[in-house]
């Protein structure tokens, strides 16, 4: 009997509530590093995480 293998992928994709300016650029790396080390420790592999900055902030 073959080997079967299986891959699942999910995207998550949120907002902050109503939208509001919080993701300024001096600290979208740290929630970056947070939000992987939660996904780590929950035992899945990150593919990709990126916090998009307010662009009216910068």
């Amino acid at each position: 009997m073959a080997n079967t293998y299986t891959q699942l992928l999910v995207q998550l994709v949120f907002a902050v509530k109503y939208r509001k300016s919080m993701i300024h650029e001096d600290i979208r790396e740290d929630i970056q590093k947070y939000m992987t080390g939660v996904v780590k420790s929950n035992g899945y592999k990150p593919l990709a995480i990126y916090c998009m900055p307010d662009l009216s902030c910068l």
